[in-house]
């Protein structure tokens, strides 16, 4: 008994660094199957020459590995055109034996004509691109509270204990004194009145114990 031909045109994919090869799989009326194969750049202007021919070859369907990161500009260049399916490495794996890119290439073209992939999910682009953007800001908020917590390690070492004394370490008038001893560390008796903002003001003295011995 013969598997059902499921995507009588497809293309696979094997996704590389620097190039990628793609095989065009055509079944007619009768089940036999014909292979195209080419290797295309990474660069834009080679995968833009892929799309081209996958729709001389009237192929919409297209199935790849997730390899790396490798795959992410072979799936936005190709998405707004084809149907792409993306497969994990494990599930496109070809038997043993001597392999090349061309083999590989085809071997996802089989298992995809007849639906034997399992395909990954994949949100929408806007979506896609949103996760992106919030990894992003949950990496920036994470490295932001690190070194929050080294600056006032170091405050703890060289014991300026300004934590002490004031509710917020990073804000307006703990900061403007920190600036102040930075410019000269020697230097611990300068008018702190015009540093402090809001209720602070009525806290000079108290202020600055932290750093005067």
């Amino acid at each position: 008994m013969s598997l059902k031909i499921v995507y009588p045109i497809c293309c696979g994919i094997d996704v590389h660094k620097t190039f990628v090869v793609a095989c065009i799989a055509s079944t007619n009326s009768k089940g036999v199957t014909t292979y195209k194969s080419h290797r295309f750049s990474t660069f834009t202007k080679g995968l833009n020459e892929l799309l081209q021919w996958l729709c001389e070859h009237d192929c919409k369907d297209v199935c790849m590995e997730s390899t790396g990161k490798y795959w992410v500009p072979v799936f936005n260049i190709l998405e707004p055109s084809c149907h792409i399916t993306l497969a994990h490495p494990k599930y496109v794996k070809a038997i043993r034996g001597k392999k090349t890119d061309k083999k590989d290439a085809k071997w996802i073209a089989d298992l995809f004509k007849h639906d034997l992939v399992a395909g990954s999910f994949m949100p929408p682009l806007p979506i896609r691109q949103l996760r992106d953007l919030m990894r992003y800001r949950f990496k920036l908020t994470n490295f932001t509270s690190s070194e929050k917590n080294r600056f006032q390690n170091s405050l703890t070492v060289l014991n300026i204990q300004l934590a002490s004394v004031v509710s917020d370490t990073f804000g307006k008038s703990a900061m403007n004194i920190m600036n102040k001893l930075l410019e000269d560390p020697q230097d611990t008796s300068f008018d702190l009145e015009p540093l402090l903002h809001g209720s602070l003001k009525a806290s000079c003295l108290k202020l600055r114990l932290p750093w005067t011995a």
